[in-house]
Order: C-alpha cells, then sequence, then structure tokens
C-alpha cells in the first residue's frame, strides 16, 4: 500500500511548512537537500525521525508554527532522558478529537453512551484524548482519571456507565475487584476501549468475562498526537488507521527497507495535515504488519494487526533474541496461569552466565511446582532457553493504574 496521490500532496505541503518554519526539521531537510516530494520514489528516500531527534530539539525545536498558534503542549512520560514534548495548534486538537470520536464509533459507541474515562490527565496524552473525542461525539463523559479504585466502583454503579476507557493493567485491577467484591451484576458496562500497552489474549478474555463487555483496542502516541488515531471494528480483524491524517509505512526494523503489506515490521507513520509538529517517517518502534486487503466491515481505512511488541522492549538471554509477546504466549498455554508475570535478568557471576527468571501468577487448583516445570519445558520447546521459574498466587504480583512494567535488566547494576 504504497503513497497515494493525495497523501503525497499533503507531505510536499507539509515539507514546505517545516522548511518555512526553521524548525529542527528545517534544517535536517536543507541539509539532505529536500525540497519536496513528488513521488512514492522520492518520498521512500526522506530520512526517518525517531525519538532521540525529538530529544535533540527539546523543548520545541520541532514546533513548526508561531508561538500565538500554540494552544497546548503535551509531553511523554520522559522515564528515559528527555521527555518529548509535542506543541497542538487549534486544529491538531481538533483533527484529534474528530479521530477520537470516529473510533467511539467504530467501537459502537454513540452519543447516549456513558463513557468512564480512567486513563491520565495532565501532560500525558491519554486522558484529555478520550474526554475530547467523547464530548465531540456528544457522549456523557466520566472523566475520573486513574486511581480510587473505590471511586471508580462507586462512579460505575452510581452513574450507570456503559463504556470504560483504561490502561489493560487498570481494567484487569478493575475487573478483579468487581469480581472480588461481587459487584457483576451492579454494572452496567458494555464495552471497553483500552490503550496504552500490550496486553495478552489470557488477559482480554479474563477482562472481558469478568466484566461481560466487548474489548477495542486503540492506538496512538504521544508524537502523533495520542491515542485515538485508530481502533479495531465489530469484526475484530484488525485496527483501521485513518489515512485521511496520516500515512503508515511497515519496515525493516535494521535495515530500514519498506516491507510490503502482510510483513511483519516496525510502524513508520507520516502526519499528513498537523500543523504543530509535523513529523514524516517517524519511527514508532511498535511491531506490527499492515493487514492486506479491505475489511469485512466495509471500511476502507487500511488496517494495523496487534502490537506483538517493541523493537526496543527486545532482551538478549544465551544469544537469543526475545520479546515480552513470547513470553506471555508461552504462560497462555498453561492452565491455571494469569496473564500477569515479571521477567528478571540477571548475570552469574560465579558461572559467567546470564540467567532469566520468571514469576508468574497461577489459580490455586493447579499445582505450584508442575506449572512451573510445564513452563519451562515450553520455554526451551520455543526459545531454546530455559527460565527459573517461581509461581505465586493470584494477585501477588503488583497491579498499576497505568503501564505495567514488566522486564527488569540487572546486567548492568
Amino acid at each position: 500500500m504504497r503513497i497515494n496521490e493525495k497523501q503525497l500532496e499533503l507531505v510536499d505541503r507539509q515539507i514546505k511548512r517545516i522548511l518555512a518554519s526553521g524548525n529542527y526539521y528545517s534544517e535536517v531537510y536543507k541539509k539532505a537537500g529536500i525540497t519536496g516530494v513528488s513521488s512514492p520514489e522520492e518520498f521512500e528516500k526522506i530520512p526517518f525521525t525517531d525519538k532521540a531527534d525529538l530529544r535533540n530539539a527539546y523543548p520545541l525545536g520541532i514546533q513548526a508554527v508561531p508561538d500565538e498558534d500554540v494552544v497546548r503542549i503535551h509531553s511523554s512520560s520522559g522515564t528515559t532522558g528527555k521527555p518529548v514534548i509535542i506543541p497542538y495548534t487549534a486544529k491538531d486538537v481538533d483533527d484529534w478529537a474528530t479521530m477520537f470520536a470516529r473510533c467511539y464509533e467504530i467501537a459502537g459507541i454513540t452519543a447516549k453512551d456513558r463513557i468512564q474515562i480512567t486513563p491520565g490527565y495532565g501532560l500525558w496524552t491519554a486522558g484529555i484524548g478520550f474526554q475530547a473525542g467523547c464530548e465531540k461525539l456528544g457522549a456523557m463523559a466520566i472523566p475520573m482519571g486513574p486511581g480510587n479504585t473505590d471511586k471508580q466502583l462507586q462512579m460505575m454503579i452510581d452513574l450507570e456507565s456503559t463504556v470504560i476507557c483504561a490502561t489493560s493493567s487498570y481494567a484487569l485491577l478493575l475487573a478483579e475487584e468487581i469480581n472480588k467484591r461481587g459487584l457483576k451484576d451492579k454494572i452496567k458496562l458494555k464495552k471497553g476501549v483500552i490503550g496504552s500497552e500490550r496486553w495478552s489474549d489470557a488477559k482480554r478474555r479474563y477482562i472481558a468475562n469478568e466484566l461481560g463487555i466487548e474489548l477495542y483496542d486503540i492506538y496512538g502516541l504521544t508524537e502523533i498526537y495520542g491515542p485515538g488515531i485508530g481502533i479495531n471494528c465489530q469484526d475484530q480483524t484488525g485496527m483501521h488507521i485513518f489515512d485521511d491524517y496520516l500515512y503508515t509505512e511497515i519496515i525493516d526494523p535494521v535495515t530500514g527497507e519498506v516491507l510490503p503489506d502482510g510483513e511483519e515490521g516496525e510502524i513508520v507513520i507520516t502526519t499528513l495535515v498537523k500543523e504543530g509538529a509535523p513529523l514524516i517517517r517517524f519511527r514508532t518502534h511498535d511491531l506490527s504488519r499492515i493487514i492486506p486487503g479491505e475489511c469485512s466491515c466495509g471500511r476502507h481505512y487500511p488496517r494495523l494487526d496487534t502490537i506483538v511488541g517493541r523493537s526496543d522492549d527486545m532482551f538478549k538471554v544465551h544469544g537469543v533474541n526475545m520479546f515480552p509477546s513470547q513470553v506471555e504466549e508461552i504462560l497462555g498455554l498453561v492452565d491455571g496461569v494469569s496473564s500477569e508475570y515479571k521477567i528478571d535478568i540477571a548475570h552469574d557471576e560465579s558461572k559467567n552466565r546470564d540467567i532469566i527468571m520468571v514469576t508468574a501468577e497461577a489459580e490455586g487448583r493447579v499445582d505450584f511446582d508442575e506449572t512451573a516445570e510445564e513452563i519451562k519445558k515450553i520455554f526451551k520447546s520455543r526459545l531454546n532457553v530455559t527460565p527459573k521459574v517461581t509461581i505465586v498466587s493470584i494477585n501477588t504480583l503488583p497491579r498499576s493504574e497505568k503501564k505495567t512494567r514488566r522486564v527488569f535488566d540487572h546486567r548492568g547494576d
């Protein structure tokens, strides 16, 4: 699915805007001799950009409009290095709300719904994005933000919320609390819109079953508006990405080669109409594939498959490259094991070798020692690595209201 003529025109306009702005990327493009783009071949020669560039341009070096046109800024968490700051114009904010409202509509959510929003507000793009889309749709927003689970459940019951918006980690925590407190018959939830982190099929099944709801994956990242740039439809055949606002490529994360539809690689996104901080060929580090063909739902937006992980989430043990998603798949094959886990990687000085330790939760009805042995065998057969496995009771591992960190590499400690 190569870039089409309309999208090329929009990218050409973006390049000319960037060059005129004198921002960080104007210097990059001037040095590379880029003055515009008129063909797919020219487009694919434009250099990639990534988060490191945005940090180099900190705080507002990528701003492509005058200060008086900026109405808001958002920022990434900045957990590693400088945070990334993204300026938005009024049009950017409105475009984002339009895309988000479209996401809700694709999920079958209407103005009659009551949408409980649990992601965080503030510099992070999450909560305010969910709310702006809700208001654009005309639904009732219940802007809870994260935490205070007692209050969350009280509002959910008293206001008869029909939609829950959350990270998968917090949706799991709420599902467990509702189960523990016997509140399932008191809630009116029908749908869940879940974003910001990858989640396993086991976690998805648990949340859907415990809450009795349909679940929808919403996609987005701070650098590209925020959540709400794509969502899966009721046919559950991948996430529709809005190609009137964004152009999406899949590349080989090592060589940078553009891959054909259907092949798995790294998602690269170009903003076609963003004003405050336009980005061309931004490497997301998210791994997926473009699903070929049209969706059975009849919508013509291109589709991304489930995000399988991030290229920068990969860790190596005994020369084997692994992703958290592979661990999740293995745990999902073992009876009685929950979706929650923790991976610790360390170096055994006495044996001069790396060790990987997996801590997983299991139901009390299964034998923990036998379960640990089964996990080890599947690890060995699938990844040719044998971990140390510890099984603990359900609810032992910490739950999070935001994204849950699962991999702890102690080798550099």
